[in-house]
């Protein structure tokens, strides 16, 4: 069942019309045709399904049906706090983290970061970014949409107050903590991977005066973009709904 991220509140038994781009995206790309089913989701958690009622190139209409019972969320209220990486790697690391069912993405700046962003283009990432969370939730099943937030730099970020209950990691090789030595959580779990060069010595002095225990991923070195997302897949199997 193709899924339609629809952010605008979406009418019991009304019709909805798509925006030129998804329009675009089900005729050229999808081949979807009138009298096909569809899911609309708002993002919020409301799902419903639709039929496509008007078919063209640019221009969409769905009658929008029952609402749906569905709930797809983690279990596990997770912030991921991922340094820039280049290339692909950041795209990757996001769209698999909403996979895992992450509940916020903070991008950070730090010192060895070798992608350095700031003022427009810094924005237009975030957008990007954004667009990478929404695609995959339209693909993976969830209703709900986590946010991405601004870059920030990293010590900015830590002098930010985090939830109060929550439990922060430290992703960093060598660190003497297992996954599996941690107590279940019982608030948020907020992760920070470095860059492809690893957080400096300062950086981890700083993170750990802020709260953070470090934490390694057994006897290898990961890399960066393979690092949060098992992780993520580690804390579902051990305490989630894996």
């Amino acid at each position: 069942m193709t899924r339609i991220y629809f952010p605008d509140p979406i009418p019991d038994h009304g019709r909805c019309r798509l925006a030129p781009a998804k329009s675009h995206h089900l005729v050229q790309v999808l081949r979807l045709d009138k009298g096909d089913p569809v899911v609309l989701f708002d993002g919020q958690g409301v799902a419903h399904e639709a039929v496509i009622t008007d078919c063209a190139r640019g221009a969409v209409s769905v009658q929008v049906g029952a609402r749906l019972d569905e709930q797809r969320e983690s279990p596990l209220r997770v912030i991921l706090a991922q340094a820039l990486s280049s290339g692909e790697r950041m795209d990757f690391t996001i769209q698999k983290a909403v996979e895992l069912g992450v509940s916020a993405i903070q991008p950070l700046l730090t010192e060895r970061c070798v992608v350095r962003l700031a003022g427009e283009r810094a924005e237009k990432k975030q957008t990007h970014w954004q667009g990478v969370v929404i695609a995959s939730c339209e693909q993976c099943g969830r209703n709900v949409v986590p946010g991405v937030s601004r870059l920030l730099g990293l010590r900015d970020w830590l002098q930010q107050p985090g939830p109060a209950d929550g439990l922060r990691l430290l992703l960093m090789p060598g660190a003497d903590a297992t996954l599996r030595q941690l107590p279940r959580p019982t608030g948020a779990i907020t992760v920070l991977a470095g860059p492809e060069g690893g957080l400096s010595p300062t950086e981890i002095d700083d993170a750990v005066r802020a709260g953070f225990t470090p934490l390694r991923l057994g006897p290898r070195v990961l890399r960066t973009e393979t690092a949060a997302v098992a992780l993520l897949a580690a804390m579902q199997a051990l305490w989630g709904d894996f």
